[in-house]
């Protein structure tokens, strides 16, 4: 398990909406909401978290107000998707980022939240934070302590430090911390809504891509001239598929050795990151700074606070 350096902690204001799709279990947002407050957060539920139209939780029009409504809300200093699913690229070329910026909302989520954060950071510089969301986090039968406590500790400090396994070669380096969901990151390149990074640290996740997609995408993004500008490629958690019997040993560590010998780019393993219950908090756009030695990895997050 991940360690994290003591923070300070303190309440925030929380804005509770689902800029993509519904939430398949309302009960899970009930939870967070329950928690949330418990732990002495203000929370305010946006409409869109109870309603579904077509796989989304509203029409366009509708999730594009949700998003506005929470960055003119004074109430709202944090807000939290209830899920990813499907939606952000519908509304990325309608959102005015600059002004998102100027309103000082902090913004949470992963998934398919990160063709937001990209985007956000490609227009506006505006940084953003890729940790848990409202339903499958906050809203679990049995949430993660670690994602929890470390989401609010990071959030509350102007710097944080962690300690986790990662799995790769002894390198020192620093860079903008950026990625997210790989099929996201992959969708935007070729588009405005992906940011130029030059000598980056780029996480990247998954979930239900087999090992044979993620290779074909990290080829889009080598292929993009991305991969070889970054100082290192960090991957988190890869899962939900299953292998087929024509893979003859083709699996994820498979890939992964192939990926390290193609791509001129340190490839590591290992990130508590993803769709996986144990998760960081990584504040996109920040500064990261990384060493790994002997498979112990020490982070360092900092410049991250508006």
């Amino acid at each position: 398990m991940p360690t994290p350096d003591p923070s300070p902690r303190r309440a925030f204001g929380i804005g509770l909406y689902a800029p993509a799709g519904f939430a398949a279990e309302p009960a899970a947002v009930e939870r967070a909401v329950a928690r949330l407050r418990a732990a002495g957060h203000r929370v305010t539920v946006d409409p869109t978290c109870g309603t579904r139209w077509q796989r989304f939780s509203a029409s366009d029009d509708d999730r594009l107000a949700a998003v506005l409504r929470m960055a003119a809300d004074p109430l709202v200093e944090l807000a939290i998707a209830v899920r990813g699913g499907y939606g952000w690229s519908r509304l990325l070329d309608r959102l005015d980022f600059a002004a998102l910026a100027r309103s000082g909302t902090r913004w949470l989520g992963h998934s398919d939240f990160t063709a937001f954060q990209l985007a956000a950071l490609a227009h506006a510089g505006l940084k953003t934070f890729a940790g848990p969301m409202a339903a499958g986090d906050f809203g679990a039968e049995t949430p993660s302590a670690f994602t929890l406590d470390h989401c609010f500790r990071l959030l509350a400090a102007e710097r944080d430090t962690v300690a986790c396994a990662l799995d790769g070669p002894d390198l020192a380096c620093e860079g903008t911390l950026w990625g997210g969901n790989l099929a996201m990151v992959a969708h935007l390149v070729g588009t405005p809504h992906l940011p130029d990074i030059e000598g980056g640290i780029l996480f990247l996740e998954d979930v239900g891509e087999h090992p044979y997609r993620i290779e074909r995408m990290l080829y889009q993004l080598q292929y993009a001239g991305i991969l070889e500008r970054q100082r290192a490629l960090v991957l988190g958690s890869f899962n939900g598929y299953q292998s087929a019997g024509s893979d003859d040993g083709y699996d994820f560590a498979a890939m992964v050795a192939h990926a390290r010998a193609r791509f001129g780019v340190p490839v590591l393993t290992g990130l508590p990151f993803g769709h996986c219950p144990d998760k960081l908090t990584l504040p996109v756009g920040g500064r990261c700074a990384l060493k790994l030695r002997g498979g112990e990895a020490r982070l360092v997050f900092s410049d991250y606070v508006a």
